[in-house]
């Protein structure tokens, strides 16, 4: 933080001390005149003399950093040679050191996930980064008094400014994409820096630079492939990936889904692991969302020492605001629950760090809404086509559960105006318009506050140079990665579960050089006809079980009508959706939402429809986070951290 009225020890501590879960193993602070930084550490690199904040040697430059540079060996290497001088073991010290040499620079030379902060002595220069993909968080904000703040999450903001208020247009943005888009979050002036940027904050204004963005390569480039050379390249990337991602002091573990993503991550694991590999996974009460016995087999196929929590309806009904606490935004599905549970059961085991699958899908065309843009392309261009739509049922089996719901509501819902096929957002427009349907569910008053604000036209600004000029399903991998990936699934389905127990999630399909090979691939290599990731598939053939690589794709979701059946007790919910509460609070409609609410709970499972289910957790999460964060005069009270090392200027104090 920095401001005009010098900030002291205790503002800093304030907004430390509620994110103690993100580093409960050393904390630190340091104060030059007008400028705080402080630190909480999860000890993964370097864990002896690695406590933060760090210097370099003549003490201009001081960094805290929350993250990892996992090819911070061979970066040393380089600094070294350069005459730079090092005092510890840890990654951190060497990004002060590559931001000493390269400035700015530095960033496109750093393969990690990270969220930094460097503060020059001599310019009296603030310099705030944050990863390609956005792995790690970071939001910012200017005081009523000035002074600009800056942390991994909202809440520390929130600690020391008074200023509390929803931000309605980010409201709507999550219910119409599912989450907010880059650079916003639920509150009024508090921006997250987005991913791939960086920020000077200075003397002048300061505004995010972009460094990266998602590549685009032309179609003449990907022609010149050959796909035996991208199968071998594809395996020999991603096993260095996870390579890269296996350094760390500590033990290290795998998540086991029993997908296809997972599956092959584990596997290149135990290929580089020293020691006997620990895998976790999630079971569920309700058999449509559970994945045990595919797991059982990659279990038995690694000979792993696997760990499994078993998800009940019950648990994630209980730990929905415990999650939504640490989300800080309002969740319109509740897969993160388990996430929340099953970094919980890792933490338990002893360990820090685990390694996933996120991203596949993203960059190899792995997800269904790819497939369904494919269909609704083919269809757009034969309307009268009968046959082609009908796969969109096995798509979306659980879509069509509702007995009601014969082939003229697939016709209505899915139905392709061929002047559509030249929307640039043609993919995600089934999903965006429903999401905007249920826009309908918000107050009078809310509505009336948002007349004239399209969430859609705010998208557009962050579309990639050329994106119009793209192939269907490349433009449908950019939106998902700029908005869901980013900002959802590695977000309130990533680092915030995972952190909210201290666990480090690292995602090798992620690695900027995996990514940019990705996208030189033809459409064609990555679905082919219907079958999704069909170059991953034929890249690890033969090296996991023949079954994982057939296997059909199955989303990893979780139970969200199932959680308001009229058996579950009386509890949070009723009081959050009850009109009284749902009039308090001022976002949705009292009599759309309690007639919502009593349509679900009344209902059998599966007969309301996704987008209304959607809307009802939506609302739900919503209620819980203006109560958590907007109705009570405080953030929820935390114990305070006390710093284990303080630095003046340049003058060091350690508490023992």
């Amino acid at each position: 933080m920095a401001g005009n009225k010098p900030p002291d020890l205790d503002q800093i501590v304030a907004m430390i001390s509620p994110l103690h879960y993100r580093g409960p193993d050393e904390s630190g602070v340091y104060l030059d005149g007008g400028v705080a930084l402080g630190q909480l550490r999860l000890s993964i690199i370097g864990i002896d003399g690695g406590t933060q904040p760090i210097g370099n040697e003549n003490g201009d430059l001081w960094i805290v950093y929350n993250g990892e540079a996992f090819n911070y060996l061979e970066l040393k290497d380089e600094l070294v040679a350069k005459g730079h001088r090092f005092s510890t073991e840890t990654d951190t010290e060497v990004l002060l050191h590559l931001y000493e040499e390269y400035g700015t620079g530095c960033l496109g030379r750093i393969n990690g996930q990270f969220a930094l902060a460097i503060w020059d002595r001599r310019k009296k220069e603030l310099f705030l980064a944050r990863d390609r993909m956005g792995i790690r968080p970071l939001y910012y904000a200017t005081s009523a008094s000035g002074a600009f703040l800056f942390a991994s999450e909202a809440k520390a903001i929130l600690a020391v400014d008074a200023t509390r208020e929803v931000d309605l247009e980010a409201l709507s943005q999550v219910f119409v994409f599912w989450t907010t888009l880059p650079g916003r979050s639920l509150f009024r002036g508090i921006k997250e820096l987005p991913p791939g940027h960086f920020m000077l904050v200075g003397s002048g204004s300061a505004e995010p630079v972009p460094y990266w963005s998602i590549p685009f390569h032309s179609r003449e480039e990907s022609s010149r492939l050959v796909i035996d050379d991208a199968v071998e390249q594809l395996r020999e990337l991603l096993n260095d990936a996870v390579r890269l991602r296996l350094r760390a002091d500590v033990p290290v573990g795998a998540y086991l889904s029993g997908g296809l993503d997972s599956s092959i991550i584990t596997t290149l694991v135990a290929r580089n692991c020293r020691s006997h590999l620990k895998t976790f996974s999630l079971g569920f009460e309700t058999s449509s969302f559970d994945e045990s016995s595919p797991q059982q087999e990659m279990i038995r196929f690694l000979e792993t020492d696997n760990r499994q929590i078993q998800v009940s309806n019950e648990e994630i009904r209980r730990l929905l605001p415990e999650t939504v606490w640490h989300c800080e935004k309002p969740l319109l599905r509740s897969s993160p629950v388990p996430m929340y549970m099953l970094s919980g059961l890792v933490r338990s085991e002893g360990y820090k760090v685990v390694l996933s699958g996120e991203g596949a899908d993203e960059i190899l065309g792995g997800y269904h809404i790819f497939k369904e843009a494919k269909i609704r392309g083919y269809w757009g261009k034969e309307p009268g086509s009968t046959r082609r739509p009908l796969l969109l049922e096995r798509l979306y089996p659980y879509v069509f559960r509702n007995p009601s719901r014969g082939r003229s509501f697939l016709q209505s819902f899915f139905a392709v105006d061929p002047q559509k096929l030249q929307d640039p957002f043609f993919s995600h427009a089934v999903r965006w318009g429903s999401g905007t349907k249920n826009l309908g569910f918000l107050s009078d008053d809310c509505l009336a506050s948002l007349t004239g604000y399209r969430p859609v036209e705010e998208l557009a600004k962050w579309l990639p140079d050329g994106f119009v000029d793209r192939d269907l399903l490349s433009k449908a991998q950019v939106l998902e990665m700029e908005i869901f990936l980013s900002n959802f699934l590695l977000s309130s389905q990533g680092d915030r579960v995972g952190m909210a127990h201290s666990v480090e999630m690292r995602h090798p399909f992620l690695d900027h050089r995996v990514i940019d090979f990705a996208f030189r691939l033809p459409a064609k290599w990555k679905i082919r006809g219907l079958d999704e990731k069909y170059l991953l598939k034929r890249a690890f053939m033969g090296q996991i079980p023949k079954s994982i690589t057939q296997r059909g794709k199955q989303p990893y979701r979780a139970p969200i009508g199932e959680l308001f059946s009229p058996e579950a007790p009386a509890d949070y919910v009723d009081e959050m959706l009850s009109e009284e509460r749902l009039r308090d609070y001022g976002y949705f409609n009292p009599v759309k939402m309690v007639r919502l609410h009593a349509k679900i709970r009344n209902s059998h499972p599966g007969l309301a429809s996704e987008f209304e289910n959607m809307a009802l957790i939506g609302a739900l999460t919503t209620q819980i986070l203006h109560r958590q964060f907007l109705a009570t005069p405080r953030v929820r009270e935390t114990n305070q951290v006390r710093p284990d090392r303080i630095v003046y200027g340049d003058t060091l104090q350690v508490n023992d």
